[in-house]
């Protein structure tokens, strides 16, 4: 087993060469460089508007309003960068943020979401997956767990037909030990970004409970939460109500301070 302590240093200092801090103050891992990150992102977002329709005139004037909005309260670097929304026609209630400042909501979400305050908690959400360079944390979290599957595999040996198995086994543990439960940090940790910015930007706080109330209300099963990317509605409505108080605070400044958002649903 002496492979054992080389794995071990050597994680190390992959960990330590690529050790970052989210805005949250949260160490990550981010092996991958943000040019790389911003060109996938740009591609897959040119991949996405050839496969779904995209919706323009009132909708797409409303979202882009409310992104606009919060973009305007970021950081200089942050907002200075190449932000881009766009609404697809879509019956599934969803939306996404992809490296570089790609964003799309597809209609099914701005159905449930019922003011701009709603649909503002969703963009600021996603925003602050950019922000959090989740998706750089996600990749580079994938690729070293996989390398150290395969570096163990090696080591002990484990080929033919019940080698395979004890990797595929080795793969499962590995998702949802590993890369889901980072998943779910994500989640939360965008839910707690997005909620400061939607307050900073004008929009209340408050709606981005009312808005997960909405999608409890659609009903549908839910993974368990340990076999789930996302948290369950009621761990995001509980993680939103434990900042709620200082979410309001910075809304109620932003409004003294003439933020006051005026995006006309469609």
């Amino acid at each position: 087993m002496r492979w054992i302590p080389c794995l071990v240093v050597g994680a190390l200092a992959i960990a330590l060469a690529a050790c970052t801090t989210s805005p949250t103050g949260r160490s990550q891992l981010t092996l991958m460089s943000d040019q790389q990150l911003d060109q996938m992102g740009q591609q897959a977002f040119a991949q996405y508007q050839e496969e779904l329709p995209s919706v323009g005139g009132a909708p797409q004037r409303y979202a882009e309003c409310i992104a606009s909005a919060i973009v305007d309260v970021l950081p200089e670097r942050e907002r200075n960068q190449n932000w881009q929304i766009r609404v697809f026609e879509s019956e599934q209630a969803n939306a996404f943020a992809m490296p570089g400042g790609y964003m799309g909501l597809n209609t099914g979400l701005l159905e449930i979401a019922e003011t701009q305050d709603q649909v503002a908690s969703v963009v600021a959400h996603e925003i602050g997956h950019v922000l959090a360079r989740h998706a750089n944390e996600r990749a580079s979290n994938q690729a070293v767990t996989q390398i150290g599957i395969s570096a163990l595999g090696s080591a002990a040996g484990l080929e033919g037909p019940g080698g395979e198995q004890m990797m595929a086994a080795l793969g499962l543990g590995a998702q949802y030990g590993i890369l889901l439960p980072f998943s779910r940090r994500h989640e939360s940790e965008a839910d707690a970004i997005g909620l400061m910015l939607m307050a900073d930007a004008g929009f209340d706080p408050r709606a981005s409970i009312a808005l997960w109330e909405n999608m409890s209300a659609q009903g549908g099963g839910q993974p368990p939460a340990w076999m789930s990317t996302h948290p369950s509605h009621g761990q995001r409505i509980a993680g939103l109500e434990a900042q709620m108080s200082e979410a309001t605070s910075r809304y109620e400044r932003a409004r003294s301070a003439g933020r006051t958002p005026n995006c006309p649903r469609p």
